[in-house]
Order: C-alpha cells, then sequence, then structure tokens
C-alpha cells in the first residue's frame, strides 16, 4: 500500500485515483516490494510480500515498525534457535545502516527467498524480495547430474588407466593358475603361479609349450579338451600333474573360449586350480560313510551270531566234559569248538573294523613292543625277505589297546610279504611326530603329539582303484582260501576307534607304505592293570541264589548250566521286566547275570542299577553278544559272548571286587 507523499510518516489517508493505479500494479508484481522510512517504519508493501515472507494482512499498515515484521519472523523460526531478542536486536542494528544488501534466505517452508535492498536518498529504504526455489532446484539437479558424469568419467578413466602391471598384481595374488593362449594355442598371459608350479617364466609367455611342461602323457590326456574349448565350449576337467616340486597335484582347470565379432574363437581363458586336498578330503568323507553303513551292519550281525557261538560252545564243551574218556567224542568235538572260536574271532574283527570292538586301552610303551613284533614274525618270514626294525632308543608311549596293536603290525607285516614274494625288504620303525593344525586336519584327528609308526614294503604295490577299497571289509587281492579281507578293515577300526590316523601310499611296482598315528601318552605312575584269579578246580558246594535273565532260551540253558556247575542255585527270567519282578519279591538273591540288550524296554543296564541300588544284590555281572560303547556301564564287569565257563568264573569274582 501506498501513502501520499505529504504524510509518508504518518497514518493511512484516502489515496487519490493515480495512486491506486499504482497500488494495483505493486500488487500484480511476483517479487515483493517494501518501502520503509527513515524512522524504519511501513510507508508501502504489496501483496507479494505478504505472501512469500508468510505475514498476516493486518499486520501490514502505514507506519507499521519494522520491529514487528522482525520479531515475528523470530518468534515463528524463521532466524532458527536462539534467543529472540538478540535476534531481533541484531536486525534492527544493520537496518539503521540504510546500506545495500543482497541475500538469499531459505525460510522454514523451503521456499528460498532472494532479498536486495538499496537505500532511498532523504526517503527511506527499499527492498525486493524474489522467489528462486525453481532455479535453485534446477541449479542443484545441475550440480548433481554434472558430479555424476563427472563421477563415471574418473571411473571409466580409472578403468582405462589400469595398467598390466596392476592387472598382473592381482593375478598374482589370487592362489590360482591364470593364463590366456590366442588361437594358435601361443601363450600371451600367465601369471606367477604357472612360476611356482612348472618353473614358468611369467614374463615371457610364448616359450610356455604345454606339452613340455604336463608331460606327454598328461598332455595327451588334456588335448582333446583342449580341442573342445577352441571349437567353442566352455570346458571343466581334472587331471594329475607332476609340478617342478617333485609332487603329484590334482589339477582342476576351465577353460572359457574368448568369442570374436565374426563369431570365430579367438582364444581361451584358463582358471587351473589345485585340489589335491578337497579330493583327498572327499574321498575320506566317502570311506568314512561305507565304513559307517557296514559298520551298523556288522553289529546287527554280530549280537546275534554271537549268541549262537555261545550255544554251540557251551554245549560242545558240555559234551566233552559229560563223556572224558571217549576218544571218537574227542576227535568230532575238538575241531568244532576250535571252528566256533575261530568264527567267535571273526567277529571280533568285524567288531574292530566297524570301531565297536571295546579297547582296552592303556599307557603303553611302543618301542619294545615293535622289537617283540619283529622278533615274533621274523620266523614266519622267508629267509630271502629282508626285516629292518627301527624303534630307536627313547621310549614312545601312546595310549593304545597293545593287543590289537599287535594284531595290527601282524596283519601290515604279513600284507607287505605277501607282496614282496619273499624276495624285498620290509622297515617297520616308529618314532614320536607331531601333527600341525593343517597336518591334522587333513588326517582328521586333533593336532599334537603322536607315535608314528612305518610299514614300508618294496613290493607290488596298489593301483588307484586297489587303494581306494584297501580298507573294505572281505576285499582282497590274494586268491581265493589265502585271506579273509578282514585284515586291513581291521587295522582301520583299530585306529580310528583309538582316535590316530591312518595313511597310505602305494604305485604299481614300487611298493607300498601305511603309517599309523597313534595318539601319546605320559606314563601314568599309579596305573596298574587289573590281575584276575582264575577259580581253582574245587567249586564251593553252595554259592547262593542266581537271577539269570536272558531273551535267547538256547543261550539261557548254557549259561545256566554253568551257574549250576559253579554251586549257584539259578530262577531265570526272559526279559528285564520279569526280572525287576523277581528282584522285587524274592530276597537274597546272590548274583545277577544278565544279557545287556533285551526286548521289553528294560535293557541289562537298567536292570543292573535296580538290582545294585534298590535290592541290595552283591554281584552283578552283564553279558552281550554285543554292546555299544554307549550302552556299556563303565562299573560293571561286562562278559563278552561267546565265554566259557572259567571266564564266567572269574568275572564273578571280579563283580565282588
Amino acid at each position: 500500500m501506498l501513502a501520499p507523499e505529504s504524510s509518508l510518516n504518518e497514518s493511512p489517508v484516502v489515496f487519490p485515483m493515480r495512486l491506486q493505479a499504482l497500488q494495483a500494479a505493486l500488487d500484480f508484481v511476483d517479487q515483493g516490494f517494501t518501502l520503509y522510512g527513515l524512522d524504519l517504519r511501513l510507508v508501502a508493501w504489496n501483496k507479494s510480500f505478504l505472501h512469500l515472507l508468510g505475514f498476516p494482512a493486518e499486520m501490514a499498515y502505514v507506519g507499521a515498525p519494522f520491529e514487528s515484521f522482525i520479531r515475528f519472523n523470530a518468534q515463528r523460526g524463521d532466524y532458527g534457535p536462539g534467543d529472540v531478542q538478540s535476534q531481533v536486536d541484531e536486525r534492527l542494528r544493520a537496518a539503521r545502516e540504510f546500506t545495500p544488501h543482497e541475500f538469499e534466505r531459505t525460510r522454514p517452508n523451503g521456499c528460498v527467498l532472494s532479498i536486495r535492498g538499496v537505500p532511498v536518498p532523504g526517503h527511506g529504504f527499499v527492498t525486493l524480495y524474489s522467489d528462486v526455489s525453481a532455479d535453485k532446484a534446477a541449479q542443484r539437479q545441475i550440480r548433481e547430474h554434472n558430479a555424476q558424469l563427472e563421477s563415471r568419467v574418473a571411473e571409466r578413466t580409472a578403468e582405462l588407466r589400469l595398467s598390466e602391471a596392476k592387472l598382473r598384481l592381482i593375478t598374482d595374488s589370487i592362489p590360482a593358475l591364470i593364463a590366456y593362449f590366442d588361437e594358435r594355442r601361443v601363450y600371451r598371459y600367465l601369471n606367477r603361479a604357472y612360476q611356482a608350479w612348472y618353473g614358468l617364466d611369467p614374463n615371457n609367455p610364448r616359450a610356455a609349450s604345454a606339452r613340455k611342461y604336463l608331460g606327454e602323457s598328461t598332455y595327451a590326456a588334456v588335448r582333446p579338451q583342449v580341442l573342445r574349448a577352441m571349437a567353442g565350449e566352455a570346458v571343466t576337467f581334472e587331471y594329475e600333474v607332476a609340478v617342478v616340486s617333485g609332487n603329484v597335484v590334482i589339477a582342476r582347470t576351465t577353460l572359457i573360449p574368448e568369442i570374436a565379432a565374426d563369431g570365430s574363437v579367438a582364444g581361451c581363458f584358463e582358471l587351473t586350480f589345485d585340489v589335491t586336498d578337497q579330493k583327498r578330503t572327499q574321498e575320506m568323507l566317502v570311506q568314512a560313510q561305507k565304513m559307517e553303513a557296514l559298520g551298523q551292519l556288522t553289529g546287527g550281525l554280530a549280537h546275534d551270531f554271537n549268541n549262537i557261538l555261545t550255544v554251540v560252545i557251551g554245549n560242545l564243551n558240555a559234551l566233552s566234559d559229560a563223556r572224558p574218556g571217549d576218544a571218537t567224542v574227542a576227535e568230532f568235538v575238538e575241531p568244532a569248538v576250535d571252528a566256533a572260536r575261530r568264527g567267535a574271532e571273526l567277529i571280533k574283527a568285524l567288531l574292530s573294523f566297524s570301531r565297536q570292538q571295546p579297547l582296552e586301552a592303556q599307557s603303553v610303551d611302543v618301542a619294545p613292543l615293535i622289537a617283540s613284533i619283529g622278533r615274533l614274525v621274523r620266523r614266519s618270514l622267508p629267509e630271502s625277505l629282508q626285516l629292518e626294525i627301527d624303534a630307536g632308543s627313547e621310549p614312545l608311549w601312546a595310549w593304545i589297546d597293545s593287543h590289537q596293536l599287535q594284531n595290527s603290525l601282524l596283519n601290515l607285516i604279513l600284507n607287505a610279504r605277501d607282496a614282496t614274494q619273499a624276495q624285498g625288504r620290509i622297515c617297520l620303525r616308529a618314532s614320536a611326530g607331531t601333527l600341525d593344525a593343517a597336518a591334522a586336519a587333513a588326517q582328521q584327528v586333533e593336532a599334537g603329539r603322536y607315535v608314528r609308526i612305518d610299514v614300508i614294503d618294496n613290493g607290488s604295490g596298489m593301483d588307484a582303484k586297489t587303494l581306494a577299497r584297501v580298507f573294505e571289509p572281505f576285499f582282497t587281492t590274494k586268491k581265493a582260501g589265502l585271506g579273509t579281507g578282514l585284515g586291513m578293515a581291521m587295522v582301520y577300526g583299530f585306529v580310528k576307534q583309538s582316535e590316530g590316523a591312518i595313511d597310505i601310499s602305494s604305485q604299481v611296482g614300487q611298493g607300498t607304505a601305511v603309517t599309523l598315528w597313534l595318539p601319546a601318552s605320559e606314563l601314568s605312575s599309579d596305573f596298574a592293570p587289573p590281575a584276575l584269579e582264575h577259580p581253582g578246580s574245587a567249586t564251593p558246594s553252595s554259592q547262593g541264589l542266581a537271577l539269570l535273565v536272558e531273551d535267547d532260551p538256547d543261550v539261557r540253558k548254557v549259561a545256566r548250566r554253568f551257574l549250576l556247575e559253579l554251586g549257584y542255585t539259578v530262577i531265570e527270567a526272559e526279559n528285564g521286566i520279569e526280572a525287576k519282578q523277581i528282584l522285587e519279591q524274592t530276597p537274597g538273591i546272590a548274583l545277577l547275570l544278565s544279557d545287556v540288550v533285551m526286548p521289553g524296554g528294560v535293557d541289562g543296564r537298567e536292570l543292573a542299577a535296580f538290582a545294585r541300588e534298590r535290592c541290595g544284590v552283591p554281584r552283578v555281572v552283564l553279558m552281550s553278544g554285543h554292546a555299544p560303547e554307549l550302552e556299556r556301564p563303565i562299573d560293571i564287569p561286562i562278559l563278552q559272548k561267546p565265554f566259557t565257563r572259567s571266564q564266567l568264573a572269574v568275572l564273578i569274582e571280579s563283580a565282588l571286587a
């Protein structure tokens, strides 16, 4: 609004027509307009001023103080946080100077205002307010686009400037062989890994010859795959190759053809990895799964077969005892008993293979055991066969079952004898060894100290197919009747159950080396194996009442006879539930003899605990055709089927101890 020239600093008056026309023109302008007098009171303004700055219409009148507009802005936060009076005072001081100014201010609603003020000599100060939000947004967008463009240009420039040296640094850091050869199969690029594998100079790739560094046989096997790649097909293949270190590694190579614009193959990119450890781990996993499956089958067979052998041996012994002077009985019974016992040993070998035969492990000095094995086996070897024994001069303590170790070493030496055909050399040696984390992981055992035992021969050796099956039960390369195929399976089971490792290396015509890694131990000064005295021939007339629990009636009949012969009065139960009822209702039971695995929900372990804790039975003995380690009580004697009367008597005595 405009005031008459004669009353610029006074209250509003009626405007003449010409002033109304001028005011209408000012209100039509998009820019805001104000004119303050020398006393900083409002003289003239337009509607755009009120709209752009968000002032109420009633605030604008002729004579309205400049301070009122400043205070309104400060109170609603246009100037940001701070003391309102200080903000007002600061702006009043600047306004009183009447100096030209031009600046931009962003209002809280996001509107950007360009404010330009100039003094009017003798009248006051004129200020123009322009909304430049759209211009600023456009400028910001242009800047952002320019920044993005510059960034893309910079990235592209950096990519283009990536030198061959930097590219080589990257490829040389990758644990793989990387190469490129052209359509003539001439190498144009080799990374540094080729130098480590084949001794090639990465700076002179054109001199590399695949036929030369791979060898004729390997090159002949690989060449068809290269031809497929040169025909445009991506291929991946594996092969064995000897490297400059003398090791033979398993390599996996991928060839990716480079297709030119005309569709032809311009060359091939080559990527090769060492997968030796990976393949070894896969083979060990397959072997472990195979052993586990066969072990489960073995465990199931062992239980039933040992029950059968218990009946056979028990009745044959009873027949022999009943007719001690009958030569005809002895002629037929003794071979049958021997055969049955061999069957029992065969079952033990199967359980050992499947790691389900309980080990009697203790701290054993391996060195004298190795020496005794050498003396024992020397008599069974031909004079033409050289046997070397080296156990060192220091003790080699290992936590093992010494009997199982002796059997394992005998198996290995006899296998070596057969492989050398009595004309070679066998070396048996033992030493202290250590497996670090990497070596232990490869063998799937814990890192640490081990006793290492090697059985090495220079015999016929084995090919890859035979080596892959060497631990399988009943697998043998010997002629029919010369081997059961359980020897190496038993060795494998014993070593694994001892938490050790077994490793075999062999090549046809170059012999075989078998290495056992057995956990090392310290000599325990207070260890002494329990000594069990065998009972004499005289049996007490009465040993008391015995409860016999066995679900197989034939086995129960044999065990009953043994107990009667040992002086016990026998009552029988065919399952754990029936046995618990008898224990609760029959006082004075002196002995509980129970099978471990029984139907009905109450097994021998639970029954033994019940007899001891609830019924006070002084002697508890368990018997089993096959009881897995987790089902074997650690504090109760357990008798392995098949067993004899004297073995039962020994266990009964130890149960009282």
